[in-house]
């Protein structure tokens, strides 16, 4: 029998939206903390603009008929998404133009 998550942890979870710290392994652990609670933060905020917007769509477009709401509330799932990626990528991206730059 093959146990899917027999391997992992929590901090395998827990550090999938922490970044790859690479170049700047230098920072101190209080810092490298205060950026992840900062990045988790935002993420929720996107994914709670994300769940509005998703609202918003559901009630305007049923409910009360109004196409204005609704596409209203699809900016915002496309908006609150797009933050989730583009803040689960800092990291990344960060890693890649110092790399390019040295």
């Amino acid at each position: 029998m093959l146990f899917a998550a027999d391997k992992g942890d929590i901090n395998t979870i827990i550090g999938g939206i922490a970044p790859d710290w690479g170049p700047f392994g230098s920072l101190g652990n209080e810092a490298k903390v205060m950026i992840e609670v900062v990045m988790a933060v935002a993420i929720l905020l996107c994914l709670a603009l994300a769940i509005w917007g998703a609202a918003k769509q559901r009630i305007g477009a049923t409910a009360l008929r109004d196409t204005f709401s609704a596409e209203q509330g699809k900016g915002l799932i496309i908006a609150g998404l797009t933050g989730v990626f583009i803040i689960g990528s800092l990291g990344t991206l960060f890693t890649i133009v110092y790399g390019m730059a040295v």
